[in-house]
């Protein structure tokens, strides 16, 4: 299975290299069988903020938003849809969450990759799942629960 990656960096700022994001949708995707492609928008607070509220309704950016793609045939590779992450919430996070900024980045990653196939969080047990998986998916490339605080281990 190949995962292509499209990818666009349309805000200024540091960001992982082009390499990380595509290894962390690789990890992402892995149960998917099939050559898939989805496109990966870096942006800032702003537009992250104008498609928030376009899109969901809700007002000012939001680290993570996901558009999954539909296609009225089968097409080969299979296209997932596309992610937008905004720059400035990921780095506020990782710093108010006393995380490592690159591994805030691959959970959105994997976040988003999880709501193109379909996955959500909107009700208590479909968010256990998918933070299960997103938990999972992380370990197998080294990082740790995003959901537990940073110094506390499972005992």
């Amino acid at each position: 299975m190949t995962v292509i990656v499209d990818f666009q960096h349309a805000c200024s700022g540091e960001t992982p290299d082009v390499e990380q994001f595509q290894n962390w949708a690789e990890a992402a995707l892995a149960q998917v069988e099939e050559d898939c492609e989805l496109s990966i928008r870096l942006v800032d607070s702003e537009e992250s903020a104008e498609l928030n509220s376009e899109y969901r309704g809700k007002t000012g950016p939001t680290n993570v938003l996901s558009f999954p793609f539909e296609a009225p045939i089968e097409l080969e590779p299979r296209l997932l849809g596309d992610l937008v992450i905004c720059l400035q919430v990921v780095e506020r996070e990782a710093a108010e969450q006393g995380k490592a900024v690159d591994e805030h980045w691959a959970h959105m990653v994997v976040h988003g990759c999880l709501h193109l196939l379909g996955y959500d969080h909107i009700e208590d047990d479909e968010a256990e799942q998918m933070e299960a998986l997103e938990i999972h998916i992380l370990q197998s490339i080294n990082i740790a629960n995003p959901y537990q605080s940073p110094g506390v281990t499972d005992s």
